[in-house]
Parts: C-alpha cells; sequence; structure tokens
C-alpha cells in the first residue's frame, strides 16, 4: 500500500501494459435547443506493469483498484503444475497488455493478475518450503468441504468492473479442463481516506477504516512480506484468504461509542482511541483517570495488535462483499504463515469484532515469484 518503490532486480525485466479507458457520456443542455450528447474522455488508468521481481496485485496498485474477482480452484487429477502456469502467465501478460482478443476490445486499464499455488502443490516441491502449511481451523466457522483449502489462487483486480469476469473467463479458458472451480467471490473496496504521505486505505462494510497498519515502507516490506534468501520462493510472500458474513444490522444498531469500542478506533477519522492521528500507533497502556483503559480490553486493535501477538506486520487487501451476504473477503500477504495464525488464535473467541463475523471460506497460498516472458510464472517452484 504505497508508491513503486525500485527494488533490485535478480534480472532484467521488461513488460509493457497500455490502455486508454473507454469513454464516458454526459449530456449537455441549453435552454431553447436540443440536447446534443457530448462525449468525454476521463482520464485513463495508469497501467500496473504485469513482470517484476514481485507479481502485481499485492503492493501496486496504490491505491489497489476498487473491483475484485477472487477464484479459487483445484489441479485435476495427474495435470503438472508447470506447464499450466507458464500459460497462465503468458494470458496474463497478453491480457495485462491488451493483446488477448478474448478482451473483447476492452481497454486492460489497471488490471492486474495474481496467482498462487496452495499447499499440497507446494508440498509436492518440498515440504519444507514456505507455503506448505495448511491453514487450522478456527472457531466461528461454517465452511463447506469445498471452501477451505485449494491448488490455485487466480485474484484478478481492475478499476473498469466490465474488465475483471472478462480476464477471469479468458483466463479459465486458458486452463480449460486442467482446473476444477472450488468457488469464487467478487468484491468491492469502498472509498480511500487518505493516510500518510500518499498512504490510503479503504472504509468497510460497517464504516471503518480498514488496513491502516501494515508493512508500508521498503523496509518493513522486506522484513514481513516478501520471501527472501536463497529459495524457489523468493520474491514472492504467503496469502490468507477469508471469506466472512458480517452482521451489519446488529452492528448498525450499537451506538457509535459502542461500535467504536469493537474496533478500539474513532469511526469518523480511524483514529485510535487512545489519540494521535491516524497513524499513530495505539497506546495500548492509555487509561482514563478512573483506570479504565481508552482502548478496551477486547478492541480489536488491541487484540491483534503485533507487539502484543508477537509477530510480525501483515499486508492487508480487504474487500467488502453483497453475494451472497453482506460481509469481507479478507486477505493477508506476510512472510510467514504464523503471522496470520497466531494472529487469529490471538483473536480468537476474545476479540469483539468477531462477535459479529462467521467465516465462510478459508484457505491459504504461495503467492508466486514474479515473472516475464524469459522467466515464466512459477518456473523457479516447477522447472
Amino acid at each position: 500500500m504505497r508508491p513503486a518503490d525500485h527494488h533490485p532486480s535478480r534480472r532484467a525485466f521488461f513488460g509493457v501494459t497500455g490502455a486508454v479507458m473507454a469513454a464516458g457520456l454526459t449530456a449537455g443542455c441549453e435552454p431553447g435547443s436540443p440536447q446534443p450528447v457530448r462525449l468525454d474522455t476521463p482520464a485513463a488508468a495508469t497501467p500496473v506493469s504485469a513482470t517484476g521481481w514481485h507479481q502485481a496485485g499485492i503492493t501496486l496498485p496504490q491505491p489497489a483498484q476498487p473491483n475484485l474477482l477472487a477464484v479459487v480452484a483445484d489441479l485435476a487429477d495427474a495435470v503438472p503444475a508447470g506447464p499450466l502456469l507458464a500459460e497462465l502467465g503468458e494470458a496474463v501478460l497478453a491480457l495485462t497488455a491488451g493483446t488477448d482478443a478474448r478482451l473483447l476490445g476492452l481497454p486492460p486499464g489497471d488490471l492486474t493478475v495474481t496467482i498462487g499455488v496452495g499447499p499440497r502443490l507446494v508440498r509436492g516441491v518440498d515440504p519444507a518450503l514456505p507455503g506448505a502449511a495448511d491453514l487450522p481451523e478456527f472457531s466461528r466457522e461454517r465452511i463447506d468441504p469445498q471452501a477451505r483449502g485449494g491448488d490455485l489462487l487466480i485474484q484478478i483486480c481492475a478499476s473498469d468492473p466490465l474488465v475483471v469476469p472478462v480476464a477471469a473467463a479468458a483466463l479459465l479458458d486458458q486452463a480449460g479442463g486442467r482446473i476444477r472451480e472450488r468457488w469464487r467471490q467478487s468484491a468491492r473496496r469502498g472509498a480511500n481516506v487518505p493516510v500518510d504521505r500518499g498512504l490510503s486505505a479503504p472504509r468497510n462494510l460497517v464504516g471503518f477504516v480498514d488496513g491502516i497498519v501494515g508493512p508500508h515502507t521498503t523496509v518493513q516490506e522486506q522484513r514481513d512480506l516478501w520471501l527472501a534468501g536463497p529459495t524457489p520462493v523468493a520474491g514472492g510472500t504467503i496469502a490468507a484468504l477469508r471469506r466472512m458474513e458480517l452482521d451489519v444490522a446488529r452492528f448498525a444498531r450499537l451506538s457509535v461509542a459502542e461500535q467504536e469500542a469493537v474496533f478500539g478506533r474513532s469511526r469518523a477519522t480511524g483514529i485510535p482511541l487512545s489519540g494521535g492521528t491516524i497513524t499513530s500507533d495505539p497506546d495500548l497502556g492509555a487509561k482514563t483517570p478512573d483506570g479504565r483503559y481508552l482502548i478496551p480490553a477486547d478492541a480489536h486493535v488491541r487484540r491483534a495488535h503485533s507487539s502484543v501477538v508477537g509477530v510480525g506486520l501483515m499486508l492487508r487487501r480487504s474487500y467488502s462483499t453483497d453475494e451472497p451476504t453482506p460481509g469481507l473477503l479478507f486477505m493477508s500477504f506476510q512472510n510467514e504463515l504464523r503471522t496470520f495464525t497466531n494472529t487469529l488464535a490471538h483473536m480468537d473467541g476474545s476479540d469483539a469484532l468477531l462477535r459479529f463475523t462467521t467465516t465462510t471460506a478459508s484457505a491459504t497460498f504461495l503467492i508466486l515469484p514474479g515473472f516475464d516472458r524469459q522467466h515464466p510464472l512459477g518456473a523457479t517452484l516447477f522447472p
């Protein structure tokens, strides 16, 4: 969640994406005359290169695009992962460049596609690799077997809502009968709120700013986000994916003060209840004159605070959903799965926010390192 950084590269990457957004129609009127239709051309969405040390759709673009589709699938029996991933990577390059006829003439704009592989595939390469462990079960889950785990994640994001399903259809067409879809979820991000120095975060379905804390600097990303070292997964990251229903009506019946006590932040500003600015670290020891914590003991920001849990920071790209029920598609990216699992374990049973949630899908994926035409997607792991 920050402007583009120039990271040192393990190789030269090439790739250009280009697009011009479709023209919008507005009507002009003049008294006593017909109302002509005026053709306006809005500013084009800035293209995002699909090539690089990391895949797009995680830290880039900033802010994240408003529309997302996550598709979770399994590989069919005896299908080798390497050739499939290489073909999907080639399709991503063509789609983001606007040269794939399956876009049906739509300009790709800021389309990004991010692809990850599940623990079963990673264990088949090396059980000691990051990404080989499954997510454990937690409380407040109502998950069908079809919605737990998976071999493949395809995350598609764009500013143009039409581009997302069209790109998804093209990628699934490319995969053909080699994959079996488990579930999919479309979602949107709320309005962005300025946070600090070019950073922004969206409001979620219950009105609070979501994703303020995270690895935003290069140093933080190298420490907590990206996989590194002499390993075939260097340049990748670990994703945790959770689809949750939110009891919005019950939450809305709380007073604003009660809602803020659930989160530990001001609903209007995002400022911690301990004071400061939206970027201030919550002062978990701050108390009222009569000895009560300004941030309640069960507030979300306290129960999920990295220093309390004893883990690193996680980067969140959360989206709100309205189908099949109002909720949240929560995605976190981190270089250790325990960053997510230990945090959720610490929240489980004592986080006030979880009283309003029910998880209906859950999975973790190794987000593959970046790629280009000379270095196919997934080639470091599945040569």
